[in-house]
């Protein structure tokens, strides 16, 4: 059983760019981009042949990107720079070796990090550590890529030895290196414009900048990027494992993913729900922000209209800080969403929303609707249940998987049944582990024990009724072949790829 990572359903997300002028304002802007994909610190780092490279990181807990970067944007000089929001380290990293001088940013997960230290310890290298004590991810991924002759062969190094993800930009001498994760689990995509190139978590940056989306970089693939275009340095990996959750949550409406944009994902899940659906209700309403696109979908296919029973309060709550507690957390969840009172009133209202994690909130927002006259409050989610935690990519902030209402749920019922049949002791009934196998069974759309599950759940959240999306609708949505997708989380599938090679030969 692998943790689920203490993030607050972030995941990171970077932007590079190299241009024949100074690249600040793209550097700064795009970078500011990918806001939506972390709370707690960002950095830049820029290159000028002239004075070489300048970086600054700022922490993002109390504040926001632009206001922490306006003030010194003069410093970043160069004509070429890499930025991040970061959920995890400090980032970028900067590097002197045997490869030259280069600036490093990750988005990653690396589920064996200790071990690679202690290797990497073992070899006589150094490794600095935050004041708690805890390695630095991304110093980690650097250390790696120096011992290869080439940046190349330090990249594969890298696939080859970390367990998780890491799609990383490096920004070289001689332009900048973008190498996506062994099996394509975080994106990056690659833009062009007159005397201008960018690689990007999220090509939503690319629009307003004057960069039109060129490529969509493989699994596996390393390119470089230099003021007049885009070079091959590795070509893709065969198999790809994107992480579904991208369309579903992470993703800016705007952006894109292999060719799918996350809006037109969001809207069919709502659509196809909406059009089998025989729930009579008055109003379907989506939580903002993720749960708008399916519920405009859901509107569209049952016929039923879309009322705003619940708006965001965007002049002070564009997005969630990362408070110090859960409890802080809870609060800012709550105050940034107002209910409309007048278009709840007597009415039936059908919500839509991306997941169901812990539950604590929605089942608070569930109790201030219907003490607001809501007559009943129905659930749509746009993906299947989140059962399984996510060994790839840091999703969640829960810190185990019994925190996930289902996995709650499942040891629940489970424990119900064997006290029923087996165990006269209840103590000894909840210390009871729920096997692999029967877990398994609520994963299963429709089974006797998924419908078991789902009505437990709406019943604690005090849910009139709740339905989930099913995993075909998810995957025919996205488009790609469900072996291109990880479903992990849903249906515990693609687990074996944590130990499988993943090459570009034939």
């Amino acid at each position: 059983m692998y943790p689920i990572s203490n993030t607050l359903l972030f995941m990171g997300g970077f932007f590079g760019t190299v241009s024949m002028e100074k690249c600040a304002a793209d550097l700064f802007y795009g970078t500011d981009y990918q806001s939506h994909l972390g709370t707690r610190r960002g950095g830049m780092a820029s290159y000028s042949k002239e004075k070489g490279f300048y970086r600054a990181i700022h922490n993002l807990e109390s504040t926001y990107f632009r206001t922490r970067f306006e003030a010194e944007l003069s410093k970043f000089e160069g004509e070429s720079g890499i930025g991040i929001i970061s959920d995890t380290d400090a980032q970028p990293m900067l590097f002197n070796s045997h490869l030259g001088r280069f600036a490093i940013v990750t988005v990653a997960k690396i589920n064996n990090m200790e071990e690679i230290a202690s290797k990497l310890l073992d070899e006589n290298m150094y490794l600095s550590e935050f004041s708690s004590g805890k390695i630095n991810p991304t110093e980690l991924i650097g250390v790696l890529i120096v011992q290869g002759k080439t940046f190349v062969e330090g990249i594969e190094n890298v696939f080859k030895v970390v367990k998780g993800s890491c799609s990383m930009l490096l920004l070289t001498e001689d332009g900048i290196i973008a190498a996506r994760d062994a099996w394509g689990r975080t994106p990056i995509i690659i833009g062009k414009k007159e005397g201008a190139m960018a690689a990007t978590s999220e090509n939503t940056a690319f629009p307003n900048l004057g960069y039109e989306t060129t490529y969509f970089v493989g699994p596996g693939e390393i390119v470089r990027l230099r003021a007049d275009g885009m070079e091959q340095l590795r070509k893709p990996n065969k198999k790809m494992q994107i992480c579904s959750f991208l369309w579903i949550y992470y993703g800016f409406p705007t952006s894109s993913y292999e060719g799918k944009n996350v809006e037109e994902v969001r809207f069919e899940t709502g659509r196809v729900m909406g059009e089998t659906d025989e729930t009579e209700v008055d109003c379907v309403g989506g939580i903002p922000d993720s749960g708008i696109g399916m519920a405009v979908g859901y509107s569209a296919g049952s016929h039923i209209p879309y009322q705003r029973g619940i708006s965001k309060y965007t002049p002070t709550w564009p997005r969630s800080f990362m408070p110090p507690s859960q409890e802080v957390r809870n609060l800012v969840a709550k105050m940034k969403l107002i209910p409309n009172k007048d278009m709840l009133k007597g009415k039936r209202c059908l919500f839509c929303d991306d997941s169901i994690v812990r539950g604590t909130q929605l089942r608070e927002n569930t109790k201030v609707l219907k003490d607001l006259g809501a007559k009943e409050v129905h659930m749509r989610i746009a993906c299947p249940p989140l059962i399984y935690a996510c060994p790839f990519v840091n999703f969640s902030a829960s810190k185990s998987e019994l925190e996930l209402i289902t996995r709650r749920v499942i040891k629940d019922l489970e424990t119900h049944s064997r006290t029923a049949t087996m165990l006269a002791d209840a103590q000894t009934a909840q210390n009871v582990e729920v096997p692999a196998e029967r877990i398994k069974a609520y994963a299963t759309t429709d089974s006797p024990e998924y419908k078991a599950m789902v009505a437990e759940i709406a019943h604690r959240l005090n849910l009139d009724s709740l339905k989930f999306s099913s995993l075909e609708t998810i995957v025919n949505a996205i488009g790609l072949e469900k072996c291109q997708v990880c479903t992990h989380c849903f249906d515990g599938s693609s687990f074996h790829s944590l130990e499988e090679e993943n090459t570009n030969e034939d």
